[in-house]
């Protein structure tokens, strides 16, 4: 992976390069940029493909200690990257974390020409699901979400409800997450940015992005699973009602983490909403 420095520290990213058009993917709680390798090995012919390492628990290197991890840093640290990389004309695609919408909604997004929106965080859904109110309730006493991590030791116990049960229909395989994991299980610093986000990040601001959404006057798809529970399905059609130029597309079969579940999907909505606009 390569990496840049930002004012909040350092982040790593992979890059495919190539001079398409230029294609950035964000990264969610507990999930590493692997998530989006099938939708990246079918979209880089034609495109630059960019998977960028937020810090929430699936990075190696640890912020600065100062440094702001709530969800409106963690968009303007997104807002950072694609200035500090010079990337123009970028479709911002988002799955998870809710910050894509932070981007666009607070005028961080001058250099998006598209949004695409997956399941995520959104409007009163934060944190989302059990497994969202379980890890943030954990981050409010001192110790409890080391020993929360503790089960998702147990490779049986992490397609659990209340682990990565309700995240995905088909198990993530077990080398990929025990990559994802990896950081906040063996580091204490790791777990420190993923407390920082946890504890400072408010409902209220995914309902005012939302909001403010109909500010984002450029093309945005929305990509939602209407089988999910973790993420509310009436929220896909909300959030393209509030975008003046949103596209809702369902996709059957699949939960949270869709690009695991149904990434040739993911990809060929992805190319042809970026090839039609």
């Amino acid at each position: 992976m390569r990496n840049v420095t930002l004012s909040a520290g350092t982040v790593e990213y992979d890059d495919t390069g190539g001079d398409g058009p230029v294609l950035v993917f964000l990264t969610g709680i507990f999930v590493g940029v692997t998530l989006w390798r099938h939708v990246v090995a079918d979209l880089r012919t034609g495109h630059r493909c960019l998977a960028l390492e937020l810090p929430l628990g699936a990075h190696r290197v640890p912020m600065n200690p100062d440094a702001d991890l709530s969800a409106p840093g963690l968009a303007r640290l997104v807002a950072e990257f694609l200035d500090r990389l010079d990337l123009r004309d970028v479709t911002l695609v988002g799955c998870d974390w809710g910050g894509a919408q932070l981007v666009a909604a607070h005028g961080l997004g001058k250099r998006l020409a598209r949004l695409v929106l997956l399941p995520q965080e959104s409007f009163e859904n934060y944190p989302p699901g059990l497994p969202g109110r379980t890890l943030y309730l954990s981050s409010k006493v001192p110790g409890a979400t080391f020993l929360a991590l503790q089960a998702l030791r147990i490779r049986g116990l992490r397609r659990a409800p209340t682990n990565f049960g309700l995240m995905s229909k088909r198990p993530v395989p077990h080398d990929v997450m025990d990559a994802w994991l990896r950081p906040s299980l063996t580091s204490g610093a790791i777990r420190r940015d993923l407390r920082g986000y946890l504890r400072t990040t408010r409902r209220a601001e995914y309902t005012d992005a939302a909001a403010r959404l109909s500010t984002f006057d450029r093309p945005a798809l929305v990509l939602w699973a209407p089988e999910s529970t973790m993420m509310v399905p009436a929220n896909g059609a909300r959030l393209a009602q509030a975008l003046p130029r949103g596209r809702l597309i369902e996709v059957p079969d699949s939960y949270t983490l869709m690009p695991e579940d149904q990434p040739r999907a993911c990809a060929t909505h992805i190319r042809e909403f970026v090839a039609g606009t």
